[in-house]
């Protein structure tokens, strides 16, 4: 008979990991809808030298901004890679670091402008697991 705690903890790995892809995923190309129902309704976003965004309304409301202003989204030209994903299941939470990639001009002549690493924090909801806390280092 397999370890049930084991199978779980890997279906709570590979639901984290599509979590962190499908923000990514949404951000450049998807419903921005989706986006923010990706994030806990009382989510913090933090990055240094931007505001912190509180809740998945303000999240939502950022992510409409760049848009709004070209610089990400369809058409933009631009494209969040994530990669070096590491997840860490205790119950109903869990963190996970990741590297992260944001090129430009992938239409053209692909271009670096910046990465970093997420440090992200996660609930089990009753929609599933949803991201409650990322802090954005650059470099």
């Amino acid at each position: 008979m397999p370890d049930l705690d084991n199978t779980r903890r890997i279906a709570d790995e590979l639901e984290i990991r599509n979590v962190v892809a499908q923000i990514a995923h949404h951000s450049d190309d998807g419903p921005l809808e989706l986006y923010g129902s990706r994030f806990t309704v009382d989510a913090l976003w933090e990055m240094p030298g931007a505001a912190v965004r509180r809740g998945r309304g303000e999240i939502l409301a950022a992510a409409v901004s760049r848009r709004n202003a070209g610089t990400t989204g369809p058409g933009s030209g631009t494209r969040h890679v994530i990669t070096t994903v590491a997840v860490q299941v205790e119950g109903d939470h869990a963190a996970a670091e990741s590297y992260w990639l944001f090129y430009g001009n992938t239409d053209v002549e692909p271009e670096l402008r910046s990465m970093g690493k997420y440090r992200d924090s996660f609930l089990r909801t009753a929609d599933g697991w949803r991201l409650s806390r990322r802090l954005i280092t650059p470099g």
